[in-house]
């Protein structure tokens, strides 16, 4: 599948709205892009003109993906949408465009797939006979709530196919989208067969603008945090990514601020930079925070045992020394003060009913 249809590898800035202005070729193409100032590019006149959305088609079919990795809690995930437009520069998804043929960068927040006949293929998934129910990860590589889900409403009704079968979910999100799905929710949360994080990376309303322009701005995700709690949802906060010198230090307050709101779980994950992603980020990072740039680039270094990443299973994920410890023990400690349950629960599988088929013959009974 290839659609780019751009020539400029960079831009001079960053498009408003959007995470990035650069548009690094992927790591699979047979040949790569470099640009360079050859005395006719026109000076920069302010702001770059917005770069619109376009939503193609992902004729999948299958929409279960199955992984074995021993860093997350779950074997089996749902993504309705291949890329995404809350366009946060710091997305560890961002290199999987590169499976396109598309550009991490500024493609994947506005080259957009997505599978609407999601629906109907989940319900044949889950009615197969050798299927065995355990709980599914919806949105774990890009937002399930992205804002083009308003239109589509496809994250909706892949739920309204999972609550049908009493198929245990989790859910993770920065979108305050999903309390139009409360209902749904609601009818998880009844049987116990859900739990929902939000993803609050700081609580700086500037900072957020500038890593993740198109998600909610952090008070609205607080306050999503406090309308699942209040719908008898179990709701709990992400910390992800902890950035060191950039947002760390807003662990304690971001976890004191979600718990205030009714989570009753929380975690984190330090920033990972796999394939073109450290590009990207060191991009922004020198357009946005020039002053600190480089002690963040060495933190990280520090973190991933002199590398900018460890793709290590076990590693990955929180990271390795000094600073690593701390974050675990500054966790500990917010964990044993809020009296926080684990950050994964339990979810009943022992409900599950293989949905009927979509089709004009009626249930004999």
């Amino acid at each position: 599948m290839h659609v780019n249809n751009y020539s400029p590898s960079t831009l001079t800035a960053t498009p408003r709205g959007r995470g990035t202005g650069l548009r690094p070729d992927g790591r699979f193409l047979r040949w790569q892009r470099a640009a360079f100032d050859d005395g006719w590019a026109p000076e920069d006149s302010g702001a770059p003109a917005r770069v619109a959305t376009r939503l193609h088609i992902d004729r999948a079919k299958h929409v279960i993906t199955y992984n074995r990795s021993p860093d997350v809690p779950f074997d089996r995930s749902i993504n309705p949408y291949r890329g995404c437009e809350h366009a946060c520069v710091y997305c560890f998804a961002r290199p999987s465009h590169a499976y396109l043929d598309l550009s991490p960068g500024l493609d994947f927040e506005t080259q957009l797939f997505w599978k609407p006949d999601a629906a109907a293929i989940l319900r044949r998934e889950l009615a197969a006979p050798g299927y065995r129910c355990a709980p599914i990860a919806v949105g774990v590589n890009t937002d399930a709530w992205q804002p083009v889900e308003r239109h589509t409403g496809l994250t909706r009704s892949i739920l309204e196919v999972l609550l049908e079968a009493r198929h245990p979910v989790s859910l993770i999100t920065k979108s305050a989208l999903i309390e139009r799905d409360l209902d749904l929710l609601a009818g998880f949360a009844h049987d116990g067969l859900v739990q929902v994080m939000v993803s609050v990376t700081t609580l700086d309303d500037e900072l957020a603008r500038r890593m993740e322009p198109r998600a909610a701005r952090p008070a609205r995700r607080i306050e999503t945090i406090r309308r699942l709690h209040e719908a008898g949802v179990p709701v709990g906060v992400l910390c992800a990514p902890l950035i060191p010198a950039l947002n760390d230090h807003e662990l304690e307050a971001v976890i004191d601020a979600a718990c205030a709101a009714g989570a009753d779980s929380a975690g984190y994950v330090v920033l990972r930079l796999p394939y073109e992603l450290r590009t990207l980020f060191t991009d922004w990072l020198e357009r946005n925070a020039p002053e600190r740039a480089r002690h963040v680039m060495s933190l990280l270094t520090d973190l991933r045992g002199g590398r900018q990443n460890d793709p290590r299973f076990g590693h990955r994920m929180r990271g390795t020394g000094v600073l690593a410890d701390l974050y675990r023990q500054r966790l500990a400690r917010l964990q044993r003060r809020h009296g926080l349950g684990r950050m994964r629960r339990d979810l009943d599988t022992s409900l599950f009913r293989p949905p009927r088929e979509a089709g004009p013959q009626l249930a004999l009974f």
